[in-house]
Formats: structure tokens, sequence, C-alpha cells
């Protein structure tokens, strides 16, 4: 058996004004000198500002705006960090920030912080980072966050899309695990971890058992989203991987975007995929399509704004995204013929 090292955040404070308390909490963390708060031009304006004010009561502090999660804008940051002398990060904003954030800051050995302004996936509390480079996103491994921060008040002001896309991304984790189960079973994986697939899949079971309240909206939906993606973080930490978080329907949702001219959010592919994943098992598709439906995320390519034929290309292409995570798409091989003919029995196409 490997030893297995868990990293996990330290603190999580999640609630109404939130964002006030981000001195008291990475103080108590022990972090000290120059803080680096790293936002986008949005999410600057919506927490940013609010975030420096607040940190600059005890600690002297540098910002910066990135406009996209490529490799280019990690690189820029560490530069940054190296320019300025900071010795933590503090993120603000959505994927793109907190993923350009957690990278930089594992490529310069230093802590960061997650302050999500929306709670779109999981990568909040994630150990993975999604990059662009040389054109494709990958996903890279980095850190953690050391504290994470989620002001539902700031959350719930985000448009309520980005609220149902995260919602789809950790109703994602059924097929997740499933897909793991299958790993373990027919490849014989030796990472397999029943606790961390019990939290993971639990909690995209809360999320289905609550999406009628889900869609109310506000605050005490967000905090129940919220605390989901959490989970889903914690499970892979503790998994030491994404699998608990990210199989074939995962697959799916990078290979869309790779061939889709405007790709829709990275939950809501990750949702629609999780319906004909769940086929694929033999599972209760129906189900997982009626709880997107019920929270309003998308369920075809018609609602994710994509054309029927990149959602064929995407399933047929989707073994070529990490081919060593064996998923029910490396047990299945789709050809072109039956990709299409799964997206039409799914109501994904043709509707």
């Amino acid at each position: 058996m490997k030893t297995k090292l868990m990293q996990l955040p330290r603190s999580v404070l999640v609630g109404r004004k939130a964002v006030d308390d981000t001195t008291a909490v990475l103080s108590g963390l022990g972090l000290s000198g120059r803080a680096l708060v790293v936002a986008d031009s949005t999410t600057m304006d919506v927490a940013g500002k609010r975030v420096l004010q607040v940190l600059s009561k005890k600690y002297d502090v540098s910002s910066d705006v990135i406009s996209d999660a490529t490799i280019e804008e990690v690189n820029r940051t560490v530069d940054l960090i190296q320019d300025t002398g900071s010795r933590f990060i503090v993120a603000v904003g959505g994927g793109r920030v907190i993923d350009v954030s957690k990278l930089a800051a594992k490529y310069y050995g230093i802590e960061f912080a997650s302050i999500p302004t929306a709670a779109a996936h999981d990568g909040i509390a994630s150990s993975r980072a999604s990059i662009k480079e040389d054109g494709n996103t990958v996903s890279k491994g980095a850190n953690p966050p050391l504290a994470i921060i989620a002001d539902t008040d700031i959350i719930a002001g985000a448009p309520y899309p980005l609220l149902a896309s995260g919602c789809a991304d950790i109703i994602a984790k059924y097929t997740s695990v499933l897909d793991w189960e299958l790993a373990r079973d027919k490849k014989k994986a030796d990472d397999f971890s029943e606790y961390a697939s019990a939290l993971s899949r639990m909690s995209a079971k809360i999320i289905m058992d609550s999406a009628k309240t889900i869609k109310t909206g506000g605050e005490k939906s967000v905090r129940k989203v919220v605390k989901a993606l959490i989970s889903c973080g914690v499970a892979m930490s503790i998994a030491g991987s994404s699998r608990p978080a990210s199989g074939s329907e995962h697959k799916f949702s990078h290979a869309l975007d790779m061939v889709a001219t405007s790709p829709a959010l990275h939950g809501e592919q990750c949702g629609v995929g999780t319906i004909m994943m769940m086929y694929l098992h033999g599972g209760d598709w129906k189900l997982i399509r009626d709880s997107l439906k019920m929270i309003g995320a998308p369920t075809s390519a018609a609602e994710l704004g994509i054309k029927d034929n990149f959602v064929v290309e995407a399933l047929v292409k989707a073994c070529e995204i990490r081919p060593e995570r064996y998923t029910i798409l490396e047990d299945k091989m789709l050809t072109h013929k039956q990709a299409e003919i799964l997206a039409r029995e799914t109501g994904v196409i043709g509707g």
C-alpha cells in the first residue's frame, strides 16, 4: 500500500458577510507578510476591492487582475509574487481566478486562500487547476486552499445559472464514483477510497434531494451548494486524486471544450455528460435528467447552446482525455454511430 499525503483546508468560513472576517481567518492561520489579492475585472469590483480594504488594516497588500486561466497568466502571477515579495495569495473570483492562483501558489511555494464569488464548480476547494496550455485545457495538480471564505451574500448575488452549474458539477459525482468503482473492479486499481467515494456520492445525493428548494435561490440555497462543493474538494484530498469527482462526464466536458465553437459552463457540460454516462452505466439516467431540470440546469445540447454534432464528436474524442483514467467510455469504446444513438436516446440531441 502506497503512503498517501492528505492535504485539507485548515479553515472554512461560510456565511453572510464572511469576507469581513478575512483578516481574522488568515492571521489566525499564522499568515504574515505581504498579501497578493488576485481577481479578474468583474470580481475585483464584486468583492476584490472590499477584500483589499479589509486586509489592508493588518497586511501590506498588492493586487493583480487576470484575464484568463492560461499558463501565461500563471507564470506572470509567479513573477508578480516575486517582484512584490508577496508571502501568500488571496484569490477572489470564480474558477479562472482560483485556478491561476492555486497553481501560481504551488509553483512559488506559498499558501493561498480561496474567496469564491460564485458557486459554479468544485474548483473553489479542490487541489486541481484547469489551465489553458498550447491551445488545450489541461488539469494540473496543485494544493487545496489553506482557507476558504465563502460569503453567501456575494455568491447569492451572482447570476443563477452559475449556481445551477455548480449543482450539475456536484450531481456529476454519481458517475465519477461509478467510473472509479469500474476501474477498481476491471483494472484492479489500488487507489480506490471508500471514504472519498462515499463523501462524494453523499454530496451529490444532498443536492438532488434538495433540487426544489435550491431552485428558489437565495442565501440558504447558496449555503447548501457551497458546502457540497467543499465536501467534493475534501473527497479529492482524501483520495489524493480527482477520481471521486471527475470521471467520464468530465472527459466529455473537456472534449466538448476542444471541439465546440462556443463551450458552455464547465458544470453545465458535466451535468449533460452525466445523463449520458449514467445511461451507459445502466443506472437511472432519467432521475439525473429530471433533477437537473428541476434545478434549472441544461439537459440537452440545445440548452447548452451547442450544436448536436459537437456532442457526438466529443463523446468519441473523450477517450483521448487522460487515457490512463479508465471509465465507462474506455469500457464501451463508442463508435460515431453509437455515440449518436446514445445522445439521441437520452434526449441530449435531436430534441
